[in-house]
């Protein structure tokens, strides 16, 4: 039986704070989490819960200078590339895929958004989240699924928002199929371009991008609120590939998180790139460099490998970025909804 203690809720906000801090939320006080004023109190908002590729940073077995770094300094830590959707007024909590990092995820998110009872037994038996949604069947992207079963959450009827190559994986391989025959998560379809009402306020739609889809299809988000849009792309091989321009999908939407995975073909030290691909960041930056000043501010680049020298915010690839108008998202950042 878990053992609960009273704690002064002054010690425990501070608390909350110190953590915050020390995962490195952000590095720029206009993206801290606790800054409420950045919008009204029950407006619906994304949170960035992690900004790093499939592996995080650091990275495992990574001996190199980048990520010795991080572990010999825990602020500079950072998890794999995550959004959640909040209502704060419906009291409802969504994430866009499941990653590795998913029990520190779901800490970040308590913090910021907890659940609304205040009564320990009633928040206990309240659901995690309400809704899972997945763009593919690449590491970073699903296997904290994992953490939904017996052994860890044992949670019952976890919506978890999937397209249909990503539903058929999950139903017909181990350990995936076993949350499903369990009821530890219910599937429920995902159709490109289709949109899926979360609630009143807000809606998503899956959009297709092409990437190495060994396993599943792989999607990118659109998320809608009352009144602003957010565009979701973390992986994608390159803008050329698409049969959409880039530039439209920015254009309809307030706040886009691209795929930033890597900043040149040179930082994984003569690695065969065509077998990953993604879009530089400096092919982004050439590409992006005709957008009005306004479009290009829109631009957050996610899903940062850890050799990408825009995690390090000092680095000459993050002053590069700044001057083209152009920024990197940041683990704790908050985008409004609602105007």
């Amino acid at each position: 039986m878990p053992i609960s203690c009273p704690m002064n809720s002054r010690l425990l906000a501070l608390l909350l704070l110190a953590v915050s801090v020390a995962l490195g939320f952000g590095c720029n006080s206009a993206h801290l989490p606790w800054a409420r004023a950045q919008r009204p109190p029950d407006a619906p908002y994304v949170v960035v819960l992690g900004v790093a590729q499939d592996a995080g940073y650091p990275q495992t077995a990574c001996r190199r200078t980048c990520c010795e770094a991080a572990r010999l300094e825990p602020a500079l830590r950072r998890y794999v590339a995550c959004l959640a959707i909040v209502d704060p007024s419906a009291g409802q909590r969504w994430l866009i895929d499941c990653t590795p990092d998913f029990g520190e995820q779901l800490a970040m998110l308590d913090a910021l958004a907890p659940p609304q009872s205040s009564d320990a037994r009633a928040k206990a038996s309240q659901p995690l989240l309400d809704g899972i949604l997945l763009t593919h069947a690449h590491i970073g992207h699903y296997t904290g699924l994992q953490d939904l079963g017996r052994e860890v959450c044992g949670s019952s009827g976890m919506p978890v928002y999937a397209m249909p190559r990503m539903t058929e994986f999950l139903t017909r391989n181990g350990p995936w199929s076993q949350l499903v025959s369990l009821g530890n998560i219910e599937l429920r379809p995902l159709q490109a371009d289709q949109p899926v009402a979360l609630n009143a306020r807000l809606k998503v739609t899956p959009i297709t991008v092409p990437h190495r889809d060994e396993f599943s299809e792989t999607v990118g988000f659109r998320i809608d609120g009352p009144a602003r849009s957010i565009l979701y792309i973390p992986d994608i091989d390159k803008w050329e590939r698409w049969d959409r321009r880039i530039e439209d999908e920015i254009a309809r939407v307030d706040v886009a998180f691209l795929d930033g995975t890597f900043f040149d073909g040179e930082e994984l030290g003569g690695r065969d790139m065509s077998e990953i691909p993604h879009p530089f960041v400096l092919e982004s930056m050439q590409r992006f460099a005709a957008l009005p000043a306004a479009e290009r501010a829109k631009i957050r680049f996610i899903h940062l490998n850890h050799t990408n020298a825009l995690l390090r915010s000092d680095s000459d690839a993050n002053q590069l970025l700044r001057d083209a108008g152009l920024s990197v998202a940041t683990q704790g950042e908050i985008v409004n909804l609602q105007r």
